[in-house]
């Protein structure tokens, strides 16, 4: 199992009030990898990134997506490395740019699993 499969599992195992939806997409360059909804009503989408430095890697059309629907478009990213902080990290997709940029040192909108569960939760509450 690769390691953003096993983040996809963390992600299913801890956000019991959300539905998550695995999307595996050969045909839209770019699509995030998860499609959410949450007891509000409220769909959103989560591109996952595992990383063993504070760098994050993105397609130019992963990047295109994002700047082209900055709503309701999240990263979550978890750093694995030696040195790294052992977190989850969330990024609003309106951020793209600048994570691309900076990176895990560009600050999160959440950090750890529980932090990001009530961010999506209450999305539109």
């Amino acid at each position: 199992m690769g390691p953003e499969r096993k983040l996809y599992q963390k992600l299913k195992k801890n956000f019991t009030d959300i539905s998550l939806i695995r999307l595996e997409n050969n045909s839209l360059l770019g699509t995030p990898d998860l499609l959410g909804y949450n007891n509000s009503g409220h769909f959103f989408t989560i591109e996952l990134k595992v990383t063993s430095g504070n760098r994050l890697k993105f397609s130019p059309h992963q990047i295109s997506f994002h700047v082209r629907h900055p709503k309701n478009s999240f990263i979550i990213a978890e750093a694995l490395g030696p040195g790294t902080k052992k977190l989850i990290y969330m990024y609003s997709g309106s951020r793209i740019m600048e994570l691309d940029a900076c990176g895990l040192k560009l600050d999160a909108c959440c950090l750890g699993l529980d932090a990001c569960r009530l961010w999506l939760d209450q999305l539109g509450a």
